[in-house]
């Protein structure tokens, strides 16, 4: 899996690099055109920069287009029908001046609004949500939302100037503008890995503005969390054999990382976590299909390069501002429900410290749902009972208000 991704990126990035090479190419081109040249000579330059210039201007159009007819797809019901009331769109909206996009799907557009909070920070799951969770859709407005540094919202600001604060203000600006837009008073939260966080942050600061929040792959401790995989990896790592994967983890050293290589070094311990859990029997459908969401009809070719820009660059620069947040010391009360969906085998966000975080978290209603199947990504593993459980936790919701 490692390998495809790595395949992508670099296929993606040798577009980019080929448009480049081919625009320089013909600026050159038409420079020389410019001295002294033989009658002969001049023609066979002049052609060939009117052959390089037209090129460049088809990848442009092709690298336009593509962005240009990014959509997601229809709703439509068992017979292939579109539901009269039904919205599937994908919108750009400015938030406190940075341009960001999102998905809105569902069945029905009076339904209540729920707000899917992705992972990272600088991931995307536009995709991902939309083939996994399709049947949320029956039931709500699902929106999901490229925060800043990811995805097609990768431009919304400088990677440098992107903070926690950053992502806590133009979550809410977006809370308001679903309330506003769909007439709705509050609205739901489903927050994943770093997005549970800072569905965290958001309920404790806005209060008035949610229902309720739904965590998975809860963090907690983000600079315990490290420690704990990087524990955890070596031990895997022992226990295997494997000298390589050892030799490497013992070089970078125990985490928190700092500077300019934390996504690479602690890709060391996260992926050969996610290799472990996917290797897990007791985990059922364990991974990301990312060539299938990467292809997706949501991500023009700039998109799909952004896709991993992301995840390697707003990681990297965000992820070591997040090591001073405990959620136990800094979030134990909450005025609004908070619900934690848990995988039994999750080693990414190590359950214990979710646990904790629940017995001291004063909630007005909430707790533990476990999946028995699942890693660090329930809405993928079981995805059929995680649906189930999302309109079960919010149905209980709905009539204690």
């Amino acid at each position: 899996m490692i390998l495809t991704v790595i395949f992508i990126i670099l296929t993606l990035l040798a577009v980019a690099a080929l448009v480049r090479i081919l625009f320089l190419a013909a600026f050159r081109i038409i420079s020389l055109l410019r001295a002294k040249q033989g009658p002969k000579k001049l023609v066979r330059l002049q052609k060939t920069a009117v052959f390089l210039s037209v090129v460049v201007i088809l990848n442009a159009g092709l690298l336009a287009f593509s962005q240009f007819a990014a959509s997601t797809p229809r709703i439509v019901d068992e017979n292939g029908n579109t539901p009269p009331n039904s919205i599937a769109e994908l919108t750009e909206l400015e938030l406190n001046g940075r341009k960001q996009w999102i998905s809105i799907r569902g069945w029905d557009k009076s339904a209540p609004v729920l707000l899917f909070i992705a992972g990272g920070p600088g991931g995307t799951q536009m995709a991902a949500v939309r083939h996994e969770l399709a049947e949320l859709e029956k039931h709500f407005v699902v929106v999901n939302w490229d925060q800043p540094g990811s995805g097609k919202s990768y431009y919304a600001d400088k990677i440098k100037n992107i903070t926690v604060q950053t992502y806590i203000q133009d979550g809410y600006a977006l809370t308001e503008y679903l309330k506003e837009r769909f007439s709705q008073e509050k609205i739901y939260l489903l927050g994943e890995s770093w997005g549970s966080a800072l569905g965290i942050f958001l309920v404790a600061e806005y209060p008035e503005s949610y229902h309720a929040l739904i965590g998975t792959g809860q963090m907690v401790d983000f600079a315990e969390t490290e420690r704990m995989d990087y524990a955890k990896a070596l031990e895997i790592a022992q226990a295997k054999g494997d000298r390589a994967t050892i030799e490497r983890l013992r070089s970078n050293g125990e985490p928190p990382y700092y500077g300019k290589d934390v996504t690479w070094k602690s890709a060391v311990y996260l992926n050969y976590l996610s290799a472990y859990m996917a290797g897990n029997p007791e985990i059922h459908n364990p991974g990301y299909n990312t060539l299938r969401d990467i292809f997706s009809s949501e991500y023009g070719v700039i998109d799909k390069i952004n896709f991993f820009r992301g995840i390697v660059n707003t990681f990297n620069d965000v992820y070591q501002q997040l090591y001073t947040i405990d959620l136990r010391k800094d979030y134990s009360r909450v005025a609004v429900p908070v619900y934690f969906f848990l995988g039994r085998h999750d080693v990414n966000a190590p359950t214990v410290l979710a646990e904790e975080y629940a017995q001291i978290l004063e909630t007005p209603a909430g707790g533990i749902v476990w999946f028995e199947h699942s890693g660090h990504s329930p809405w993928i593993n079981e995805r059929d009972k995680f649906a189930k459980e999302v309109l079960s936790c919010f149905l209980k919701i709905k009539t204690q208000e």
